[in-house]
């Protein structure tokens, strides 16, 4: 018989993780010694889903004291709490503090999206000659994997001590015709809170026996000046290793040109504010919405963007295998949904950093492909760094 932790350890060998125990003194970061003794990971009671599943939420701990709580619904991260430049702990992301909140609609905050994310024009799509069709769940367009996707299921969680910190492995199995999607799918999302202070999200999914497009991501939404500071993002500092993007006609569905951004609003390849040239976006409503064609090769882990709040001093560096990001402003913030201080989350209240295929690849030969053959898996990799200055 092969055990449960001999199954995930191979997984974590997929993934360049490993197992290990939790004795003091391991080798952190660049060889340097680690006091593990503060890592910890504590599970409670999230509440029940309206047809009744159990949602438990895990803290994530590492030996510096920073934290990060992730609900098995959806497999959302609800809080992460990083240090600002006078080492004060504060959570950078939008969220809830009850399973209600994220049952009765939300803009996916911190949720896993999938099959799926991102966009599939009018919801259909070919694979061979049979067409597919989809939710449209966005204006004409499918999104984010449909109306019950990957950001509603609860995932199996199991917690996992690995040689980087604390981690919680998540799987989900995705049935034949699921919201459409031909074939089953087998999806593990593993989150490692790091001793160096990073988010570390890895991705595993294996079509069981039909080919199905595959695009999935994390959802979650950034503010480094605080989640309850009352600010915008509008004066963080942005720079994304992009020299292209990818233009979207009026339903955000991408027309197959890849641009350049040099001389556009979508230039961000020199650090400046978000909200500089944001007027000049265009949209209804106005604002960043667009996917950036990442420097680099697909598949290999490459810088993607770095984010500096001049208010905290946070810095968040993302680095991804991926060979595109979804940079989102928050354009559809609109007040209406109010943070755990009971303030608004109002426009522009945050910003996304979706690593990702393109939108629509599954429409666009011209993209990079996301079609998984009945056999084959997809694995990638992000990683959010924070630190200060």
């Amino acid at each position: 018989m092969i055990h449960r932790r001999t199954i995930v350890s191979v997984l974590l060998g997929a993934l360049g993780l490993s197992l290990v125990g939790c004795a003091n003194g391991n080798a952190g970061p660049g060889g340097a010694a680690v006091d593990t003794s503060a890592m910890k990971i504590t599970k409670s009671d999230f509440g029940q889903t309206p047809d009744g599943q159990k949602v438990e939420a895990y803290t994530l701990v590492n030996a510096k004291g920073s934290s990060a709580k992730i609900i098995t619904y959806g497999g959302i991260v609800t809080e992460l709490n990083v240090p600002d430049k006078d080492g004060v702990v504060g959570n950078v992301v939008l969220g809830f503090d009850s399973l209600d909140k994220y049952t009765a609609g939300h803009p996916f905050f911190g949720a896993i999206a999938g099959r799926v994310a991102n966009r599939i024009a009018k919801g259909k799509f070919k694979i061979g000659d049979t067409e597919y069709t989809l939710a449209t769940n966005n204006g004409p367009n499918h999104l984010h994997g449909g109306k019950v996707g990957f950001d509603k299921r609860v995932w199996d969680a199991l917690v996992i001590q690995t040689n980087l910190g604390p981690a919680l492995r998540l799987a989900y199995t995705s049935p034949d015709g699921e919201e459409g999607y031909p074939g089953t799918l087998d999806a593990v999302v593993i989150y490692t809170l790091t001793n160096a202070n990073e988010l570390r999200i890895d991705y595993r999914t294996t079509a069981r026996d039909k080919a199905t497009p595959i695009n999935i991501t994390n959802h979650s939404y950034f503010n480094l000046s605080g989640e309850s500071s009352g600010k915008t993002i509008l004066d963080h500092e942005m720079m994304i290793n992009a020299d292209a993007f990818t233009p979207v006609d009026a339903t955000l569905i991408p027309t197959g040109e890849i641009k350049s951004v040099k001389g556009t609003p979508f230039d961000f390849t020199n650090p400046k504010k978000i909200g500089q040239d944001i007027a000049q976006t265009g949209g209804d409503p106005s604002g960043y919405d667009h996917n950036f064609v990442l420097n680099g090769v697909d598949g290999v882990m490459k810088r993607c963007a770095v984010v500096t709040s001049p208010d905290s001093g946070r810095v968040m560096e993302i680095w991804t295998t991926q060979p595109g990001v979804q940079f989102y402003t928050g354009n559809f913030l609109d007040g209406k949904i109010n943070n755990r201080a009971g303030q608004p989350y109002v426009k522009h209240a945050a910003f996304c950093l979706e690593t990702q295929h393109f939108p629509d690849s599954i429409n666009q030969p011209k993209f990079p492909n996301t079609l998984l053959q009945p056999g084959e898996s997809f694995t990638s990799t992000t990683i959010h760094r924070f630190g200060t200055k």
